[in-house]
């Protein structure tokens, strides 16, 4: 089987980039990508159940990887919302499907939102992983745009082994990333 080109991307270029820039002792040191989480919530399924079903078999498709039906953990009365109902769905990606995913989603998919200016670097958390909110699941051609019901989004999340958010948004910027006010 061919490696993806973002793995063998990071493995010849982006390894060596990042420890002279960083002034890493061993390549062991240098942040990598460890999985991608794709986060569909639906609060709409509350009141209809298929809803979830659909937001299920749609991250499959995107990610070409089994989804689950996400329950939630507490009961919630002003949200009609019951322990264990089901209210969302995600997916968690790693190796090789991984770099495929996040191959299309820079190549293919974020191309295709409208007036597309680059993703915000606002979206870290302080520990080197970064999240990125998708508005609308059309955006993916694998997703029919005759068979969607109803327009909803996801969260996309990077989990990288980096130290900080610094070297987190370098090793994202390397891999193509294209992150708003950035220099092509």
């Amino acid at each position: 089987m061919a490696i993806p080109r973002l793995k063998d991307k990071y493995n010849k270029e982006i390894v060596a980039q990042l420890k002279s820039k960083f002034q890493y002792k061993s390549q062991m040191q240098v942040p990598k990508l460890t999985k991608i989480v794709v986060n569909k919530g639906m609060g709409a399924a509350v009141s209809d159940k298929k809803i979830v079903d659909v937001g299920v078999e749609e991250l499959t498709i995107i990610t070409g990887q089994k989804a689950l039906a996400t329950k939630s953990k507490k009961a919630i009365s002003n949200f009609k919302l019951r322990e264990n109902m089901p209210i969302g769905a995600k997916v968690t990606l790693r190796g090789d499907r991984m770099y495929e995913f996040m191959d299309r989603l820079m190549s293919i998919a974020l191309p295709r939102v409208r007036d597309f200016r680059g993703i915000s670097d606002k979206g870290f958390d302080g520990k080197g992983n970064y999240t990125l909110g998708v508005k609308e699941q059309i955006i993916f051609p694998e997703i029919s745009i005759d068979k969607v019901s109803k327009i909803s989004g996801m969260d996309i999340t990077f989990v990288t082994t980096a130290n900080t958010d610094e070297e987190s948004l370098e090793l994202l910027k390397s891999f193509g990333l294209p992150f708003a006010g950035q220099k092509k």
